[in-house]
């Protein structure tokens, strides 16, 4: 949505638009050891897939990898897109739509909270610790399909950067 208002410093007329912040979650599965949930350490309070706000400049891919060595300390191989997730009441704070991949840890042993994490650990998908925050629970729930081969995954694009350019 845009809106015209009036600079208060030099009286111009000045465009602002109202758009959904983008965030990128990722998934991190493996059959051994199940689903990687973070504690958050910040409002709202409760367990989430580790994820967080893409940069300007930056890609949803380099944001999820970067998002996942913050907040647990993996280096992580995103495997999948699992979804694009927009409703305008999935995060309390703001509007936001996040893009959620699906991913492999390279370095399970390395995993320590970070970041917005207070917590993090890796759960069954059948024995995950609640209250799942934002629409986490859907997100999972969809992931679920997709190891009961009932939904597939997209391609994850090649990760860029403005060095490759």
């Amino acid at each position: 949505m845009k809106s015209q208002d009036i600079c208060p410093h030099c009286g111009k007329p000045w465009s602002r638009y109202h758009n959904p912040a983008p965030t990128a979650d990722v998934v991190i599965y493996t059959p051994e050891l199940g689903v990687l949930i973070i504690r958050r350490a910040n409002e709202p309070i409760g367990y989430a897939l580790p994820g967080g706000f893409i940069d300007e400049g930056e890609c949803a891919e380099a944001a999820a990898v970067r998002e996942m060595q913050e907040e647990t300390g993996l280096d992580v191989e995103l495997t999948g897109l699992l979804g694009v997730y927009s409703r305008p009441d999935r995060d309390p704070r703001q509007h936001t739509l996040t893009v959620v991949f699906t991913g492999r840890p390279r370095n399970a042993e390395a995993l320590r909270a970070g970041d917005d994490a207070a917590y993090a650990a890796f759960y069954s998908l059948n024995n995950l610790p609640r209250p799942l925050v934002f629409d986490h629970e859907q997100i999972l729930a969809d992931f679920a399909q997709v190891l009961a081969g009932k939904r597939s995954l997209a391609r994850v694009q090649p990760l860029w950067s403005r060095t490759s350019m």
